[in-house]
């Protein structure tokens, strides 16, 4: 019963195997091998955006910060949710890659943040002022933390908020292909025609060995983002393997595929819990439920071996966070709902 997070499943088979299609004969390094061509093309078709620069990073945390770094000048401050993993579990990536730029918090409401508190943040920072930092990018969280999503409509109003301060938008999409199937929208709806400059479109968590897409609109700053990607020590000398998972994410919608499968193991998972009189403490849409455990069900559940983080609330509960991955079996759900 392996509900810790959707880091800790396998590779998806087909992923795996074009790994080893991949791993024949000779191919230019860096980024230059026909593989990559082939995602440029698969990615810029995705977002029905034929300017777009694609990039790949092994990491969410090296695809958040050199994408930040990209965007932000060491004087600035960046606006994220209160519990943003840019802020949270990051280690101070996007303030080292920036060159010691400032992370301003924005109050959310689960999980999310909202115009007014967006437009309240920025406001405390005023431009022109030389003894605080200046406004910078935004940066979204889809999904967020909380496991809550951000409509079109939602993403398109920070947007907007961050325009009209002639801020620029970077999207965390570490599980972006959650809240694109939950929507059931168009990725181009949901970034660059929403108003979002850059995103770091997840696949670690969704069935990759470890690749994440940076994905660049704007085209001014793709160069840039290339020197910071190789003074990062992120630019693959055996690119091809880099290459070979995303080529293979994306054929045939497989990025999808793992979503909806996540989403929907979720979705009975959390079913189960309100089945139970636990009822999830955040609305579940895509494949992350929050929820608090009576002490007694959380050691049965613990005894029993289930993976999952929780704290203890001081309340005769223990906050729990359950993670659903593409992988896992209805078995493990269905022995999980009978502990309950």
């Amino acid at each position: 019963m392996h509900f810790a997070s959707d880091n800790t499943g396998p590779a998806h088979p087909r992923v795996m195997q074009a790994l080893m299609d991949a791993n024949t004969g000779y191919a230019p390094g860096y980024g230059t091998d026909p593989i990559m061509d082939e995602v440029r093309a698969q990615v810029r078709d995705l977002f029905e955006a034929p300017e777009a620069a694609v990039y790949l990073v092994a990491t969410g945390t090296a695809a958040n910060a050199l994408l930040l770094g990209t965007m932000t000048r060491p004087w600035e401050t960046i606006f994220c949710a209160r519990a943003a993993h840019a802020d949270v579990d990051e280690c101070g990536a996007p303030e080292f890659f920036t060159g010691g730029a400032k992370l301003s918090t924005v109050e959310t409401t689960e999980g999310k943040m909202t115009p007014a508190a967006l437009s309240q943040a920025i406001a405390r920072h005023p431009r022109g002022v030389v003894h605080g930092v200046q406004p910078g990018p935004v940066t979204i969280t889809q999904i967020t933390e909380f496991g809550t999503l951000h409509s079109v409509a939602e993403v398109t109003a920070l947007c907007d908020v961050a325009r009209a301060n002639g801020l620029g938008v970077h999207m965390d999409g570490a599980r972006f292909a959650n809240a694109v199937a939950a929507l059931n929208c168009s990725p181009a709806d949901m970034t660059w025609r929403a108003g979002v400059d850059t995103l770091s479109f997840g696949g670690t968590k969704n069935g990759l060995l470890g690749v994440e897409a940076a994905v660049i609109f704007d085209p001014e700053l793709a160069w840039e983002f290339e020197l910071r990607r190789k003074r990062g020590a992120q630019l693959f000398s055996k690119h091809r393997y880099l290459s070979a998972q995303m080529r293979a994410y994306l054929a045939d919608d497989l990025w999808l595929e793992t979503a909806r499968a996540a989403n929907a193991n979720a979705a009975r998972l959390a079913q189960g819990l309100r089945a139970a009189g636990i009822a999830p403490s955040y609305p579940v849409p895509g494949n992350m439920i929050f929820a608090d455990l009576p002490a007694a069900t959380h050691a049965r559940l613990q005894e029993a071996g289930a993976e999952y983080f929780a704290s203890e609330t001081g309340d005769g509960t223990f906050a729990a966070r359950l993670v659903c991955d593409w992988s896992i079996g209805q078995d493990q759900i269905d022995r999980f709902i009978a502990l309950l």
